[in-house]
C-alpha cells in the first residue's frame, strides 16, 4: 500500500533563488549516503542476531502496515525484482516470521501476514529506528525536521531515478 510522502499543506515552497554548486551537491550526496548507513546501524545488531538484513526488515515493515498484502503489491511497494523478493520472503518464511495464504478470490495469489515472531522482530527494529530518529529530530528542531521531510518526500515522490 503506497504511503503519501508529499509535504503537508503549508510546507515552505521551493526557493527559486537556490543556486547550488557542484561541490555543495557532492557533499549533500555524501551526507545522504552516510546518514543512510548510520541510521541503518540502529537495526543491524537486532537483525544480525536473527540472520536478517535490511531487506528483510523492509519487507516485514511493509507487511505490518498492510497485513494480507499480496506478494505482487509488496514487490511493487518495495521496488525490487521478483527473484530478490522471493529470496527475502523464503528467508522470512523459514525463520517463522511470515505466513503466506492464498487469496480469497484468486487461490493462486499469495497474501502475506506476519507471525507473532515476525511482529516481535519488526516491532523491536522499528522501535530502535524510531528512537534513533526521534533523538536526531529533537536535536535538530522542528524547522529542520520539516525541511528534511520536504526533501525526503521530493526524493521519494518525484521519480528522480527515472529521470536520467
Amino acid at each position: 500500500m503506497p504511503v503519501n510522502l508529499r509535504p503537508q499543506t503549508g510546507a515552505p515552497a521551493a526557493d527559486a533563488r537556490l543556486y547550488l554548486k557542484e561541490e555543495e551537491l557532492d557533499r549533500a550526496v555524501e551526507l545522504l549516503f552516510a546518514a543512510t548507513r548510520r541510521f541503518g546501524r540502529g537495526a543491524d545488531p537486532i537483525l544480525a542476531a536473527r540472520g536478517l538484513g535490511p531487506a528483510h526488515y523492509r519487507a516485514l515493515s511493509a507487511i505490518r502496515r498492510a497485513e494480507g498484502l499480496p506478494v505482487t503489491a509488496l514487490r511493487e511497494a518495495l521496488g525490487v525484482r521478483k527473484q530478490s523478493l522471493a529470496r527475502v520472503l523464503d528467508d522470512l518464511d523459514t525463520a517463522g516470521f511470515v505466513a503466506r495464504a492464498p487469496g480469497a478470490q484468486d487461490r493462486r495469489e499469495r497474501r502475506l501476514f506476519l507471525t507473532e515472531a515476525g511482529r516481535d522482530v519488526e516491532a523491536e527494529v522499528s522501535t530502535a529506528l524510531r528512537d534513533r530518529l526521534a533523538a536526531v529530530f529533537r536535536a535538530c528542531g522542528a524547522e529542520a525536521v520539516a525541511g528534511a521531510r520536504t526533501v525526503w518526500a521530493a526524493l521519494a515522490d518525484l521519480g528522480l531515478d527515472d529521470a536520467a
